[in-house]
């Protein structure tokens, strides 16, 4: 059930996505959805549709965001 949402955000928003975790748990999944951009809007755009996509899943639940975004510095 996650490897075609996991493809279907690669092919549609062109990010990496991947089961990050969770995996031993019954019926849940963290995923991890990454980019890389030269502009934060840009990248903030990406993300916020990627989430859009899988909050709009009738078959899945979103529990829980988190981002992260690394820059030059980091």
């Amino acid at each position: 059930m996650i490897r075609p949402i996991l493809a279907e955000l690669q092919k549609r928003f062109a990010v990496n996505a991947a089961e990050a975790g969770d995996q031993d748990l019954h019926r849940r999944a963290l995923l991890g959805v990454a980019m890389v951009s030269a502009e934060t809007g840009h990248l903030n755009e990406v993300l916020d549709k990627c989430e859009r996509h899988v909050a709009a899943r009738p078959e899945l639940q979103l529990l829980a965001v988190r981002r992260r975004i690394f820059g030059p510095e980091d």
